[in-house]
């Protein structure tokens, strides 16, 4: 398992609670995944050689990469050619997150709804752009952000401020687009290269404070299922979307293996793409492998595989329970412009005791036996129950009981869910 946040913690937490999962190797993982009984060993995540490398030396048949900077960087083409299984895109399929233009183009061609796109590589394109589709504006960061590489503002001297800062670096590059108005929804597709599969769809929420407010964040929270979707919704996504983007991109000689996390937007004239990642998205992976009953292990081998068709077919399907989860952050002092790092982080252990609820960690290290903060968002605390109100009230009874100085938290996650 790479990487070290919320979202692997919950990878590794469902790997090893499932059938077919002997041992788990963590690469950096982090204190939670060692307490859960992973091997955690440093890797870097720019590392495409020292991934395959470590991969080896652990005797690994398959290797799950959570983040999208390893894939990127091809860490998934490493961890293939050393002749282990690898459950991620290669680094010319990772493009589709890697650059928000190689996303449109890419929609474009397989006939996908998305918004209208302007790419542009310098501020009179920008300009032009804004002109052309009005307010609200939304100017994206070609290329990888951390989730906070988007602005989407009535403000236009904030928007040319925001593409300025993108256009500014090496090869930096802005994706300009029409406003989507609407809900937005997470829906992970699971694809071996011909084959895909979806799991249940989330919803997160991006903005730092109550109400949709502040400044935009990895994500400070979800929940599933959704249960005001229309009929038929996911199948929809899967035809509309997975299915003829996962034939572009074979027709390019760049199948596609792994996550496609769609995020879309419900829009009065339909389901929208708002963009397109390579991996579990997080916080939305920690409510969505909360719920899925099939064991993740053998799910995921058969996928990178290219079995994926075939496993699903003979286990019965995707297993998904009939409850709800419902996922809080903890993020840190300062998050997301200067989170502070050194602060202690108590109650952990007793938020874990509240019966239907478990700590995912992410920004935390160790030293001499306590637990600090060491990254922007420090926790995610999760909550099940048979409705999503039930586990919403047990992921905030547990939250309550986690102490983070200056630790910042949203409390209206699913409230009209």
């Amino acid at each position: 398992m790479v990487g070290s946040g919320a979202r692997e913690h919950a990878i590794v937490r469902s790997l090893l609670a499932g059938d077919g999962v002997s041992a788990v190797v963590a690469a950096p993982g982090n204190p939670g995944m060692a307490a859960a009984g992973a091997d955690c060993r440093y890797v870097g995540m720019q590392d495409p050689a020292g991934i395959a490398e470590l991969a080896v030396a652990a005797l690994a048949d398959l290797v799950v990469i959570g983040p999208e900077v390893p894939l990127v960087a091809g860490a998934a083409d490493a961890v293939r050619a050393a002749g282990i299984a690898c459950f991620g895109p290669s680094a010319a399929a990772a493009r589709l997150e890697g650059s928000k233009a190689f996303a449109k183009e890419v929609m474009g061609a397989a006939g996908v709804p998305t918004a209208r796109p302007f790419v542009c590589d310098d501020l009179d394109a920008v300009t032009a752009a804004l002109d052309e589709l009005g307010p609200p504006y939304v100017v994206k960061d070609d290329g990888l952000a951390a989730g906070k590489g988007v602005v989407v503002t009535d403000d236009r001297q904030a928007a040319l401020a925001h593409a300025a800062a993108c256009l500014s670096v090496p090869r930096g590059r802005v994706v300009v687009e029409e406003y989507l108005d609407g809900p937005e929804v997470s829906v992970f597709c699971l694809c071996d290269g011909e084959d895909v599969v979806a799991l249940a769809p989330a919803q997160d929420f991006k903005r730092l404070r109550d109400g949709g407010q502040g400044p935009n964040t990895g994500g400070m929270g979800a929940y599933s299922p959704l249960t005001w979707l229309p009929e038929g919704f996911v199948e929809d996504v899967l035809a509309q979307v997975a299915r003829p983007v996962l034939a572009e991109m074979a027709s390019r000689g760049t199948p596609f293996a792994g996550v496609l996390y769609v995020g879309l937007a419900l829009t009065a004239d339909g389901l929208r793409v708002v963009e397109f990642n390579v991996r579990l998205g997080d916080p939305e992976a920690q409510v969505v492998l909360a719920r899925l009953r099939a064991p993740l292990g053998p799910l995921l081998l058969a996928a990178a595989q290219g079995r994926l068709a075939e496993h699903v077919e003979a286990s019965g399907g995707l297993r998904e329970g009939d409850g709800a989860a419902v996922a809080v952050v903890v993020a840190a002092s300062g998050y997301p412009a200067d989170p502070r790092t050194g602060d202690g982080v108590l109650g952990l252990d007793e938020a874990g005791a509240v019966p239907g609820a478990h700590v995912l960690h992410a920004g935390t290290s160790e030293r001499d036996g306590h637990l600090l903060t060491s990254g922007g968002r420090v926790v995610t605390v999760v909550g099940t129950g048979p409705d999503v109100a039930s586990a919403r009230a047990t992921a905030y009874e547990a939250v309550e009981l986690v102490h983070v100085p200056g630790g910042q938290l949203r409390l209206d996650i699913a409230a009209d869910g």
